[in-house]
C-alpha cells in the first residue's frame, strides 16, 4: 500500500494516478501506532471512497514529528572507502533534528553565513511499526511499517568543523522525506533496492542497499539493544559512494539546483535548493 499525507491534512491511499482520500484522527503517525489493524481498517474504508485525481504537488511530507530519526554513517563500503575510512565494524549512530523533515517538493534552503558546503546522500529510510526493545535479526523485519526515500542533506563544514555530526546534519530543511510510504509487504527485501542521487539531471549516486555493511534487520536489532524504537522512528540507513564532499575537486550544492533520490519500488523524491544570503 502506498500512503500520503497531503497538505489539507488528510491521509490518502494512492495507485497510479488515482488516490483515495480520507480523515485520519492523529494523522499518519496515528495510523502507524494503529499497526496491521490500522491498514486493515484503511483498506476497508477506501475500498468504496470517492477516487480523485493525485499529483505529486499535493503531498507533504509523509510524516513530520516522530519521536526520533536514527541516522547511520558510513554503511556503504564504498562509502567508507572514498571519505579514506576504515570499514566501520559496528553501527555509526548519530541524530537528525526532526525539525529538518520536509517533503517531496519542500525546498532545501541554507544561510551561506552559516554554511558553504551543502551535499546530498541518497538513502533508504525505514519507518518503525511497532515499539522495538532487543529484539533480534530475525524478528527485526516485522517491526517495520514501511518505507521511504530520503535526503541525509549536510553541512560539510559544521560537520567536521564540529567534531561531531548532528549540527551539520540537523539544519532546518535538512531531511527530506518522501514522497510517500509503501508499506512493507511490497517490499518483502530491502537488501535488493537500487539506489540513485541525481543532481540537475546528472546521476551523482548509483549502488543497490544490497552493498549496506549492515542490513535493516542489523541495524534495527542494533540500535533497540541500546534504545526503544517507537512507532514513527525513522531510520536513515546510510548513503552510497558519490557524494559532493569527497569528489575531486569537492562539489557542492548551489542556488535552485534540483536533487533527486531514486529508490526502485519506492519512489522518487525531488527537491531544489536555496541559497540564503
Amino acid at each position: 500500500m502506498k500512503l500520503v499525507t497531503l497538505k489539507d491534512g488528510r491521509l490518502a491511499r494512492v495507485e497510479a494516478n488515482q488516490m483515495m482520500a480520507f480523515e485520519h484522527k492523529g494523522g499518519m503517525m496515528a495510523l502507524i501506532q494503529a499497526g496491521q489493524a490500522g491498514l486493515a481498517a484503511v483498506q476497508a474504508e477506501t475500498v468504496n471512497s470517492q477516487i480523485e485525481p493525485f499529483t505529486l504537488d499535493l503531498v507533504a511530507a509523509p510524516l513530520s514529528q516522530p519521536s526520533k530519526i536514527i541516522a547511520i554513517g558510513k554503511n556503504y563500503a564504498e562509502h567508507a572507502k572514498e571519505s579514506k575510512s576504515a570499514v566501520p565494524t559496528s553501527p555509526i549512530i548519530f541524530t537528525k533534528f526532526t525539525t529538518a523533515i520536509i517533503g517531496h517538493g519542500g525546498v532545501v534552503t541554507w544561510r551561506e553565513a552559516l554554511t558553504k558546503q551543502v551535499d546530498f546522500e541518497a538513502e533508504l529510510a525505514v519507518i518503525i511499526g511497532q515499539t522495538a526493545r532487543e529484539v533480534s535479526e530475525t524478528d527485526a523485519l516485522n517491526y517495520v511499517f514501511g518505507y521511504s526515500c530520503a535526503n541525509d542533506v549536510t553541512a560539510r563544514d559544521l560537520q567536521y568543523g564540529d567534531k561531531q555530526w548532528v549540527r551539520g546534519k540537523s539544519l532546518d530543511t535538512f531531511c527530506p522525506l518522501g514522497p510517500w510510504i509503501i508499506t512493507k509487504d511490497e517490499i518483502p527485501d530491502p537488501q535488493t533496492l537500487d539506489i540513485r542521487c541525481i543532481v540537475n539531471g546528472e546521476v551523482m549516486q548509483s549502488s543497490n542497499t544490497s552493498q549496506m555493511i549492515f542490513s535493516v534487520a542489523q541495524l534495527i536489532s542494533f540500535a533497540s539493544h541500546a534504545f526503544t524504537l517507537l512507532p514513527g522512528d525513522i531510520i536513515l540507513t546510510g548513503t552510497p559512494d558519490g557524494v559532493g564532499f569527497y569528489r575531486e575537486p569537492p562539489v557542492f550544492r548551489q542556488d535552485n539546483d534540483e536533487m533527486i533520490v531514486e529508490i526502485d519500488q519506492v519512489g522518487q523524491l525531488i527537491n531544489r535548493c536555496r541559497k540564503i544570503n
